[in-house]
């Protein structure tokens, strides 16, 4: 975890030293005064729309980076040429997150694109080659530059090149490219981790370690443009050392479900699942708002409340939405998209879904698994069953599970079950309102025993208080003063021993025994609702 701040720096500014070629370029290594600023950036052609932010957050400096270039030829040399037509356009967009400084990643924003656009294999619209080979190039141009000497940072890279039918994303370590097909989400790169197997065989191979999670005990990701003293390995080609900037590419080719692509740095991967980011976007997008305050909206909500999270909220943040519009203007993309969160297409609610009918279910859930003498950890899966078919905005589904799930992160997973066994769980409602459903924290903003215990200890009572209830009926059926003459008078009314077995057996299901709690007795108004889906605790006859 890096140096932080006081406070978090939450302006999203940029400086537009660039405008040829709707160029979004990357941020300084000191704000200068002489620079000019303003809050974030878009931009659109006729195939696409994009929106950029980024923010410095809690940390001491900005070591982000980004270009955003919605015709990549006019690059081509120092002269400005005649813009491509729509059919043979070239759109580049790119994230680079640095460490260890900026430098890095600024030359990287500046330049990679330019790098990759005179690559032969781009001009033979190799674009799957140009990709890999523009990323060793730029190492190289790094290395050779004397400014660049002992240079020790580095930077992530995330890019896409996007034609009229096809996208071509390159990657290098940890941010991400996300594609969002009617709101699921796809990724179009791996997170490169050390403790990946392929990776972690590289690196060993080349006389590197993995410890604690980082190479060598020390960088936090196995690619990167730039971390040369990673790279010292003469007898080696360049996607062999230790650590590489050797990129995985993946190519999709468009379709009129494809909506959106976002790319990333882990600031806002390390807060947000692939699927939660797309669902967010949709939203927005299905609310009419610009795509460059989808972006802000994004960092705002990620961004830690104080810098005592561990790093998580408190990095750097950058973010791109590429619309692709698909022949459509944007008003009719924007419309397309609204009628699809609208009409369900998709896992999406509209931006106003009504929660009160989430938290009726939710209650009611909680009071039949209550009868139902369900063990407390299967109320959570219970709920999350239900919580899917609501689909409300803002929550933090799981698809991890799912036959078809496109996610592919599985350091991502393991965190997002670490926040689901902690019962922990944030509804975001349409109006921006978040409530938190863990109720077992204390004032020392985290989630200890103690806490747990507590909550655990109010269950408890409101159980207790149900039991009370039930003996109360049952004491006050057996003490009534009807003689047994005028009971049998009543037809149908059961004797007073009957009265009595009817009553306890009442008190039974609200306070069940070990072996109900173990295997529920079927109710249909609860099964056709939801699936207990712990069954292994069901006990076996007796032999």
């Amino acid at each position: 975890m890096g140096q932080t701040l006081s406070e978090p720096v939450v302006d999203k500014v940029m400086p537009l030293s660039i405008r040829a070629a709707a160029m979004t370029p990357l941020w300084p290594s000191s704000f200068a005064a002489q620079q000019e600023l303003r809050k974030s950036d878009e931009g659109q052609d006729d195939r696409v729309v994009f929106g950029v932010s980024a923010m410095q957050g809690w940390r001491i400096s900005m070591e982000d980076a980004h270009a955003a270039v919605l015709d990549l030829q006019p690059l081509e040399g120092d002269q400005e040429l005649v813009p491509a037509n729509s059919d043979v356009r070239i759109s580049f967009f790119g994230v680079y997150d640095g460490h260890g400084g900026d430098k890095v990643a600024i030359y990287t924003g500046e330049n990679l694109h330019k790098i990759i656009a005179k690559q032969e294999s781009f001009k033979k619209k190799d674009f799957e080659q140009a990709l890999k080979d523009g990323f060793l190039a730029i190492d190289r141009a790094i290395l050779s530059d004397p400014k660049y000497e002992e240079e020790v940072s580095g930077c992530t890279a995330s890019v896409a090149i996007c034609t009229r039918d096809k996208i071509f994303v390159g990657n290098a370590g940890d941010s991400r490219s996300v594609l969002g097909i009617k709101g699921r989400a796809k990724p179009l790169s791996f997170d490169h981790k050390p403790q990946n197997e392929g990776e972690k065989a590289r690196i060993c191979a080349a006389g590197g370690f993995v410890d604690f999670g980082r190479v060598n005990g020390n960088l936090a990701l196995s690619r990167a443009i730039g971390d040369f003293e990673f790279k010292k390995s003469a007898d080696l080609p360049p996607e062999q050392q230790i650590v590489t900037a050797f990129p995985d590419v993946t190519v999709h080719e468009i379709s009129e479900d494809d909506e959106f692509l976002v790319i990333a740095c882990d600031g806002i991967w390390d807060c947000q699942s692939s699927q939660a980011v797309v669902e967010f976007v949709r939203r927005g997008i299905a609310a009419k708002q610009e795509l460059h305050s989808i972006c802000e909206n994004m960092m705002d909500n990620c961004l830690a409340s104080n810098s005592e999270t561990g790093g998580v909220g408190c990095d750097n943040m950058t973010m791109i939405v590429v619309g692709l519009l698909n022949g459509k203007t944007k008003e009719e993309w924007y419309n397309m998209i609204g009628e699809r969160v609208a009409n369900g297409d998709g896992p999406c609610a509209p931006p106003d879904h009504n929660s009160e009918e989430l938290y009726v279910c939710l209650s009611a859930l909680r009071l039949k698994l209550c009868a139902l003498g369900a063990i407390r950890a299967n109320m959570n899966v219970c709920a999350d069953n239900v919580i899917a078919e609501f689909r409300g905005p803002g929550i933090h589904h799981r698809f991890d599970d799912s036959p078809d799930d496109f996610d592919m992160d599985m350091d991502q997973r393991t965190r997002d079950f670490g926040r689901h066994v902690s019962g922990s769980r944030i509804i975001l409602l349409g109006d921006g309102t978040e409530i938190n459903t863990d109720h077992a924290h204390d004032d020392d903003g985290d989630v200890d025993m103690e806490d747990r215990g507590e909550a655990e200890e109010l269950e408890d009572k409101d159980l207790e208080e149900q039991v009370r209830k039930g003996q109360a009926d049952t004491t006050k059926g057996s003490s009534s003063n009807a003689t047994d003459g005028e009971r049998k008078k009543r037809e149908e009314t059961p004797g007073p021993q009957e009265q009595s077995t009817e009553a306890t057996a009442t008190v039974q299901e609200v306070n069940p025994t070990p072996e109900q709690v173990k295997s529920p007795p079927p109710s249909e108004s609860v099964t056709d609702k939801i699936a207990l889906t712990d069954t292994s605790n069901s006990m076996e006859p007796s032999k």
